[in-house]
């Protein structure tokens, strides 16, 4: 049989006739058991070294089982380490301090409707049930969560914890520090995964890699042409667990699936975030799910790079206790606390206004919207300039071109709506717990500007409850697969919930790291 190469399976399975190619293609799209010789050998192995990978190879090492993790870049944590570090956990113990009622229904109604109703319900379910679990885990290995509850983007109640750090660091190097304690983990960066080993009936055995690997940072279809490093076979006795995350920095393949999402659209996430794993699990059979639902994030700043260090002082302090405008009225145009696809839908429609696309939004807040959230995240952005501050709010509209006049009216009626607890214009929920009473009015005065950026893909691999992967030819589990976070599909639908990324990971990294 013709040996067909990486890049045309690639092809075939973009190519509208995916399902029925690839079901020719799996014999040659991974290395046969028996035409190698491993080179080393473990019960487990871990792709990726996030907070999906992390929680994965934890929960394998509590079993006793032997793990190797591996990271194709130079340094572990992935996206999770530029991750802002708060996590949706329905029914946790500061909402129920607070008041705040939550239940299964109103959690998967918030999820289903930004997702769509694209959402796989199962999955949800084993979300709500044990994100509480994962919580009080990630406490007893030192993440440290500041003790409140805050509110995210399209949950109807607050839900979500905070690290105290304002980081995804502080998950990472706690849950990194305990893995590297373990006398039967290991971690090897700059470890590129490239291929699946498979034995004589289909069963997932070990991983064709290369150690040594040089990310050279110009992506080309998964860096394709990037040949570096020496390859190496690796026996995993139990299984693997992919926890590679998503593709938002493969230009290329992203741009097959949403072609409007040109290649020069800035993204957050870190380079390596790129497409090889989901393709190589594609390639035998993996049920891939939505990977045209990618999403943009509406609160990043056109003057930063990534993500920067405004986004989130403009979800958490402005979007959350303030408003944003358009600079060329001086008037509201959104509710602020809407899915972030309605938000991106609104600031792009916004920044058309402008002569080149420009007329970005401004995000508005005052101090007390800067005290009730952690401090960390403005004062990072006014240090480094990405957010301004003002001691009127007439300097403020001065300094962004704004209508003063239309300017303070918007203001002063969006302090009415706060005082009434409720917003006839856009309907943003305003009577939040113990905070309803914070409007824009106490200075100093806080602003950003805000432009959608590549966020997150929702699509991936199809996982079970148990996080095994389905497989598009059998519709079963694809023995010794397991999948965890990002780069699976089904649990978002097409769009994801504020601060359900991190539930999705430690939850079903929990559980692939259980089943594995």
């Amino acid at each position: 049989m013709q040996k067909i190469s990486r890049r045309d399976a690639l092809k075939m399975s973009l190519a509208g006739a995916g399902a029925l190619a690839l079901g020719g293609v799996n014999a040659n799209a991974a290395t046969n058991e028996k035409e190698v010789k491993f080179d080393e050998e473990y019960d487990v192995i871990v792709i990726g070294s996030g907070f999906a990978g992390s929680m994965a190879t934890l929960k394998a090492l509590e079993r006793g089982l032997k793990v190797l993790m591996v990271e194709k870049m130079g340094r572990s944590g992935g996206n999770s380490v530029i991750n802002v570090g708060n996590m949706a956990v329905p029914n946790n113990e500061y909402q129920k301090e607070r008041g705040i009622k939550d239940s299964k229904e109103l959690f998967i109604a918030d999820c289903l409707k930004d997702g769509l109703n694209l959402n796989h319900v199962d999955l949800l379910e084993v979300i709500y049930d044990r994100a509480n679990e994962a919580y009080e885990y990630l406490k007893t290995i030192g993440v440290e969560f500041s003790s409140k509850v805050i509110s995210a983007s399209g949950h109807s109640v607050m839900r979500a914890v905070q690290v105290k750090v304002a980081s995804g660091s502080g998950y990472i190097r706690p849950m990194h520090k305990k893995i590297e304690e373990n006398p039967n983990a290991l971690i090897k960066k700059r470890t590129k995964f490239d291929e699946f080993v498979l034995d004589g009936s289909g069963k997932v055995v070990g991983i064709k890699c290369r150690e040594n690997y040089k990310f050279d940072g110009e992506l080309k279809s998964d860096d394709l042409e990037n040949t570096s490093g020496e390859v190496k076979f690796i026996k995993a006795k139990k299984g693997v667990i992919l926890a590679a995350g998503g593709f938002s920095s493969d230009k290329w393949f992203r741009a097959q699936q949403v072609p409007y999402l040109k290649t020069d659209i800035d993204t957050v996430s870190q380079p390596g975030a790129t497409a090889g794993a989901l393709t190589a699990a594609v390639n035998i059979g993996a049920n891939p799910l939505l990977l045209s639902w990618i999403q943009l994030n509406p609160y990043t700043n056109p003057t930063e790079k990534g993500f920067g260090t405004s986004a989130v002082f403009t979800n958490h302090c402005s979007n959350d206790y303030g408003l944003s405008v358009n600079p060329k009225t001086g008037k509201r145009f959104m509710n602020e606390h809407a899915g972030r696809k309605i938000k991106c839908d609104a600031i792009f429609k916004v920044m058309a206004e402008g002569a080149n696309n420009d007329n970005y939004p401004v995000n508005i807040c005052d101090q007390a919207a800067v005290d009730a959230n952690n401090p960390l995240y403005t004062s990072k952005g006014v240090e480094s300039g990405s957010i301004k501050k003002f001691n009127t709010l007439e300097e403020l509209a001065k300094a962004y071109g704004i209508p003063v006049e239309p300017f303070l009216k918007t203001v002063a009626d969006f302090n009415g709506y706060v005082k009434e607890g409720k917003d006839p214009e856009f309907g943003k929920p305003l009577a939040k717990a113990d905070v309803h009473d914070i409007d824009v009015s106490k200075p100093p005065f806080y602003a950003s500007l805000s432009t959608p950026k590549i966020l997150y893909c929702m699509g991936g691999v199809q996982i079970n409850a148990k996080a095994e992967v389905i497989s598009m030819n059998t519709q079963k589990p694809i023995p010794g697969l397991y999948a965890c976070g990002e780069i699976t599909g089904g649990v978002q639908g097409g769009g994801r919930l504020g601060t359900m990324s991190m539930s999705d990971c430690m939850v079903f990294g929990m559980i692939a790291g259980e089943n594995v």
